[in-house]
């Protein structure tokens, strides 16, 4: 009898053993599909067009331009879009500065765009005047119409080395407000006005732009000017 209570037993404590191990099988497979479904969905954007919220204005900014007959520059602006906001919010052109505003006041992405390609047809009026090269242009939209009038003293030509010298006469001024927050690991740190790197960035997201959209879309080079 106790032969058979013990074979009973571990009958039992196997059977318990198998189910456990075949739920646990069960859980783990229902367990590991939505996270390969996850995995594959951020591979997916990653994959993606990083241009893609930027693109979706291209007919907007478009149109503005073709009121100061600067539509070859549509793809430009995407391009400076891309850099300042990645498409992305109520000013995706971060053009609030530019109309003397706090940044981020502009909460309309179309009153961001007019103000944007003002500000933009601003600078390529007062730099053909000043007769400063295309890539001074870019660096303007972010250190403002002051930088055309440095560089137009300098040689006429955009360097991230003029951009630095630029940057520091304006932290002079202000040292409390350009300090990079006081971050001193800021890559621009001590030139914490504006980037000096701007022009060279965007002059790569125009490289990346004209490869993948249609001549006719307006892409003017970097150096076309």
């Amino acid at each position: 009898m106790k032969k058979r209570k013990r074979k009973r037993k571990k009958s039992k404590a196997l059977f318990m053993l198998l189910t456990f191990c075949f739920a646990f099988i069960v859980l783990l497979q229902v367990v590991r599909i939505p996270l390969q479904q996850d995995s594959s969905s951020i591979v997916k954007r990653e994959s993606g067009d990083p241009f893609e919220d930027a693109k979706k204005y291209t007919s907007l900014i478009h149109s503005e331009l073709e009121k100061y007959h600067l539509e070859e520059y549509t793809m430009v602006l995407v391009a400076l879009m891309q850099q300042e906001s990645r498409g992305k919010g109520g000013d995706p052109m971060q053009a609030s500065e530019s109309a003397g505003l706090a940044p981020n006041t502009i909460k309309d992405p179309k009153q961001s765009i007019r103000q944007g390609v003002r500000h933009f047809h601003e600078a390529v009026a007062y730099g053909k005047r000043k007769k400063v090269d295309f890539p001074t242009i870019i660096q303007a939209y972010n250190m403002g119409i002051g930088y055309i009038d440095y560089t137009a003293k300098h040689g006429g030509k955009h360097t991230e080395e003029l951009a630095k010298k630029f940057s520091m006469l304006q932290v002079n001024k202000k040292p409390n407000v350009y300090n990079c927050g006081g971050d001193r690991s800021n890559f621009r740190y001590p030139y914490c006005y504006g980037d000096f790197t701007y022009s060279t960035k965007v002059a790569k997201k125009i490289d990346s732009l004209s490869e993948s959209v249609p001549a006719s879309a307006g892409t003017s080079t970097y150096e076309s000017f």
